[in-house]
């Protein structure tokens, strides 16, 4: 029972419910995308080019008569497919080194800090940026930078948890009964790191999204014609006057999907932190 007073104080924080909901609300869409979208994201329909919200077209249609819901509701998919890839990268490269370097500490520490300092020297964008043009423009090219940018945020969260638990008293005792230094960081330390790990990386999913509709606005992320948020307000530039629609609807939805994961690691930092009463 222990194990569910976390989620039961989650439920009662009222920001972070707000967040769960519009999360879990975006993601029910992006999975449910061929059942939810009213069309086809890639039907041209020239005719009706530029059509305003209506029945038919509940978001209007862009320039070459696609619908925009569709599109938005499958550009969900897409965002929150890099968001979670680009995560699972960050972490699978962070956490070793972050949780070594706390646990070990001495030069290994210096080093591997000094790596990740390196890294966090460049703005966000701009190292992405930078990965992307390296390696070619393509959803792949902006999983791997978008994860490259967070292994250095996730290595110093995964760094300072160990620190504040490498000193605790079922630590010594494990080192008493002859377990090794691996053995004690992976068994023992490291699951007593996952909430401050797990609150880094929900809203390091909302900055992911950021970054990537940001590389697809700038043409060095997803290539058109594939539905992406980043992508539709740069194709929507043109049109801001005679049908601002087609930049609301992507904005509304970069804007709430990034509310929603930053609303949901505040209200989960708070439920998840022991110094707080329950």
């Amino acid at each position: 029972m222990r194990g569910t007073r976390p989620w039961r104080a989650l439920l009662r924080h009222r920001l972070g419910l707000l967040g769960a909901v519009l999360v879990a609300a975006l993601l029910a869409a992006a999975a449910g995308a061929p059942l939810v979208a009213r069309a086809d994201p890639l039907g041209m329909h020239m005719t009706e080019a530029l059509r305003p919200p209506s029945a038919a077209h509940w978001f209007g249609t862009d320039q070459f008569g696609r619908d925009e819901w569709s599109r938005v509701v499958y550009g969900a998919r897409l965002s929150f497919l890099v968001g979670l890839l680009s995560m699972l990268l960050a972490t699978g490269a962070g956490l070793p080194i972050g949780a070594a370097a706390g646990f070990l500490g001495g030069p290994f520490d210096a080093m591997a800090m000094r790596a990740m300092d390196a890294i966090l020297c460049f703005p966000a964008i701009l190292l992405a940026i930078g990965l992307v043009a390296s390696l070619g423009p393509g959803t792949a090219s902006g999983i791997i930078a978008i994860g490259v940018v967070y292994v250095p945020v996730v290595a110093r969260v995964a760094r300072g948890a160990v620190l504040a638990r490498r000193r605790e008293e079922y630590v010594d005792a494990a080192r008493a009964l002859g377990r090794t230094d691996w053995g004690i960081l992976w068994r023992h330390v490291l699951p007593n790191c996952v909430a401050p790990i797990l609150v880094q990386v929900t809203v390091g999913f909302a900055s992911a999204i950021v970054i990537e509709a940001g590389l697809s606005f700038l043409g060095a992320g997803t290539p058109p014609p594939t539905p992406e948020w980043g992508s539709m307000l740069n194709e929507a530039r043109q049109f801001m006057v005679a049908a601002p629609f087609t930049a609301i609807f992507p904005g509304v939805a970069i804007s709430l999907a990034v509310l929603g994961f930053n609303l949901l690691g505040d209200g989960m930092r708070d439920v998840l932190d022991p110094r707080l009463p329950r």
